[in-house]
């Protein structure tokens, strides 16, 4: 049986990722900041649910020695921003860059040795459609899921050769998922006067989305990601995130 560690598994896209791989037969460690006392996983032998910030090292260290060998690690943990970069202080930036971009490099570098030592194992980082193409007043976050890229793309070419894959999964826009509401603390005050006509336009196009992602859309990106042993390094998750992918660069600006 092979075992899949997740991050972020609160809520939205980790949570459901946990699920799908349960009931296809995996074991699922399902990590979060702060482990829900409710129903929200499934009761059984094949899944656990840890405490993990990372952010912090000794978090790191300790659920992975709890979790002992794991075929598959999924980077899905991160936070989100929407505002005028021109308020957003650096402090926030610097938060962003710190779950989305360092936790995500953090895994990796605690697991690869496992990985490496055994000859086998795969590495999926989730990313963003934002990715894909332009979008307003997402520039801090946009960059952290940029930055994931980069590393990704470079790591798989270091990795490859030892018999570790990595992968990209990057979700399109997904209204049902607490995106929005996780980040409301810090984007309090970052659509100032001068921006505020522009955002309620971005606002009124994302809601009047004609495809839109699903949590769904994504636990199944993951799965394909962690099954196929072949050199693909990027699987865009739900019709948006498809659809934008297909688009020839620059040509896909949802402004």
């Amino acid at each position: 049986m092979k075992t899949v560690l997740i991050t972020g598994c609160s809520s939205g896209y980790g949570l459901e990722t946990a699920r799908h791989f349960h009931a296809l037969g995996w074991s699922v460690i399902a990590t979060m900041r702060q482990p829900r006392d409710d129903s929200f996983l499934p009761v059984s032998d094949r899944l656990r649910v840890l405490p993990l910030d990372v952010t912090r090292p000794e978090s790191i260290a300790q659920v992975l020695e709890a979790a002992g060998p794991i075929d598959v690690l999924v980077n899905n943990a991160g936070i989100g921003l929407f505002g005028a970069f021109e308020a957003t202080p650096m402090a926030t930036v610097h938060e962003l860059f710190e779950t989305n971009t360092f936790g995500t490099m953090a895994m990796c570098q605690a697991v690869i040795p496992q990985f490496r030592v055994r000859g086998a194992g795969t590495l999926i980082n989730v990313t963003s459609s934002a990715v894909l193409a332009p979008m307003p007043l997402v520039a801090a976050y946009t960059a952290s899921k940029m930055a994931v890229e980069g590393f990704s793309a470079s790591l798989a070419l270091e990795l490859a050769p030892l018999g570790v894959r990595v992968k990209l999964v990057q979700p399109g826009y997904g209204p049902t998922t607490r995106f929005a509401a996780n980040g409301q603390g810090r984007m309090q005050g970052l659509i100032t006067e001068p921006y505020a006509a522009y955002a309620h336009s971005v606002f009124a196009q994302f809601q009047g989305a004609a495809r839109t992602t699903q949590p769904a859309d994504v636990a199944e990106a993951v799965w394909q990601a962690a099954q196929e042993g072949a050199d693909r390094l990027r699987y865009p998750a739900g019709p948006d995130a498809v659809a934008l992918a297909a688009t020839p660069a620059g040509q896909g600006s949802r402004a």
